[in-house]
């Protein structure tokens, strides 16, 4: 009951609600550049050991344990541990003026960029659908998404940890009806993955190549789980868009025109993120077409 009445109180004083929701995201958005940063060095530690494991071959004698709680956050460069008062989020970015307050190294950008992101988006999916369920899992997605999108960009990876999480969440939601029934959804998750999986058997029977990566397979399963079915087609039509405006200007920028491999998970996640907080316009957009 005291649950309730806090919620409710959150509902109705937007101040006391935006404060909270940008704090709590700030906080959000740090660690989600520890998960963007770790989480593939992890997943590479992890596939090394299978192989030696495999191999029959001897660890090595000295190996940096990582996971996303230790070691304490440190300068990649000196290994100094950063100081609380330097690892506030975006203030402390703009204190140091973008650089390691021992070794003077310039710290990425990609740090306040995905802090501001998750503000921005966060207090947007607050503002759309308040403090209820669906807020709730809308945010839980946003995060995911953008966790996504920057381990793509880095590393053109999506891992099975995030995208699976995000599927089976998706699932959850579906079961209280949050953005769609069980049954939208589980058809959603079934034909994201078999649409692309589709696409990428006959692209490789016809080329010889690898048009994307089975991650992409997983990510479009968990949107669909999210959204339904009905909106895939929308989600794969602007991400595709996007991206083939994307790549005409990098190609163009760069002076690039051989086939070079473009992260697919950025317009997936953008697109999914629209097709989830607009659901309502874009099946009325769906209407006037049909």
């Amino acid at each position: 009951m005291a649950m309730m009445d806090f919620i409710t109180f959150l509902n109705g004083h937007d101040v006391f609600l935006l404060i909270i929701t940008i704090c709590l995201s700030l906080l959000i958005g740090s660690f989600l550049n520890v998960v963007i940063y770790r989480l593939p060095r992890m997943m590479e530690t992890e596939w090394a050991e299978e192989c030696r494991i495999y191999l029959g071959l001897q660890p090595p004698s000295a190996q940096e344990k990582l996971n996303l709680c230790l070691p304490w956050s440190h300068c990649p460069h000196c290994k100094v541990i950063i100081k609380p008062w330097h690892n506030i989020p975006l203030l402390s970015f703009w204190w140091l003026r973008g650089q390691c307050a021992f070794c003077h190294a310039p710290i990425s950008m990609r740090y306040p960029l995905v802090e501001a992101i998750t503000m921005i988006a966060s207090v947007y999916v607050i503002w759309h659908f308040g403090v209820t369920l669906m807020g709730f899992f809308a945010l839980l997605f946003t995060w995911i998404a953008i966790t996504l999108t920057f381990i793509d960009l880095e590393r053109h990876l999506l891992p099975d940890h995030l995208t699976l999480l995000l599927l089976w969440l998706g699932l959850l939601a579906s079961i209280g009806h949050v953005f769609c029934s069980s049954e939208e959804a589980i058809i959603g998750a079934m034909a994201g993955y078999f649409v692309f999986a589709l696409t990428q058997m006959v692209f490789g029977f016809a080329t010889g190549k690898l048009g994307m990566g089975r991650g992409d397979f997983k990510f479009l399963a968990a949107i669909g789980a999210f959204v339904g079915w009905q909106l895939l087609p929308f989600v794969i039509l602007f991400a595709s868009i996007a991206g083939i405006i994307f790549a005409l200007i990098h190609m163009s920028m760069r002076k690039q025109y051989r086939s070079v491999p473009i992260p697919f998970g950025p317009y997936l996640a953008l697109a999914g993120w629209l097709a989830l907080m607009f659901r309502p316009e874009v099946f009325e957009l769906y209407a006037k077409l049909t």
